[in-house]
């Protein structure tokens, strides 16, 4: 299987693309290295990048941004930068990467526990993940040529514990091998429409 994984360089990334590596042609995209380089928040290069890689069997995004403030110091633009990245970057995946997809392929997208239990600070980053969760089950009606559209949607996993725990008090990291089997079952089963969710 041909799979292209953006994001593949990051802390979740990383270690899913060291697992899809394993059996099958895996490409990685990232914003400034890999084996192809993408801007997710520019529709323009996100066609680029599947004109020079050509036909895949298995899109994984585990790429996006948000901003991370308090609510009170959230402006319009700041909230534009998960807009445009995290949520509209993933739709355009969806909307153009469709095209370069073999059929009955297979589109994995990514979120977070912050759609279903939000912190503080999160108000714009919860707001896309939801959105995000929206637009999998709505598309899935009807996108065409047998393709799946799913989201993995994990908890604060091990990996980025030292860096986030502060803002997750009481919250269980997750495994790196649960995160991992999440994207395994969008790539690898049949579900379509799917909110894999892998909290505590």
């Amino acid at each position: 299987m041909k799979i292209l994984i953006i994001g593949g360089n990051g802390t979740i990334g990383k270690t899913v693309a060291s697992y899809f590596k394993k059996n099958n042609d895996t490409l990685i995209a990232g914003r400034t290295k890999g084996d192809v380089t993408v801007d997710i928040a520019d529709g323009n290069s996100i066609k680029s990048m599947f004109e020079k890689i050509g036909k895949v069997d298995a899109i994984v995004c585990i790429a996006g941004e948000a901003k991370w403030d308090d609510f009170n110091r959230l402006t319009e633009d700041d909230y534009y930068i998960g807009l445009k990245s995290k949520l509209m970057g993933q739709v355009n995946l969806v909307r153009i990467g469709q095209n370069y997809l073999n059929s009955k392929g297979s589109i994995t997208l990514s979120t977070g526990i912050l759609a279903d239990d939000p912190v503080v600070k999160t108000t714009s980053a919860a707001m896309v993940n939801g959105g995000i969760h929206s637009f999998v089950r709505a598309v899935a009606l009807e996108i065409e040529n047998g393709i799946r559209v799913n989201v993995v949607s994990s908890g604060m996993v091990e990996d980025a514990y030292e860096k986030y725990k502060d803002y997750f008090p009481g919250h269980n990291p997750i495994p790196m091998k649960k995160v991992i089997n999440g994207y395994v079952r969008s790539v690898n089963g049949k579900g379509n429409g799917e909110i894999i969710r892998i909290y505590d």
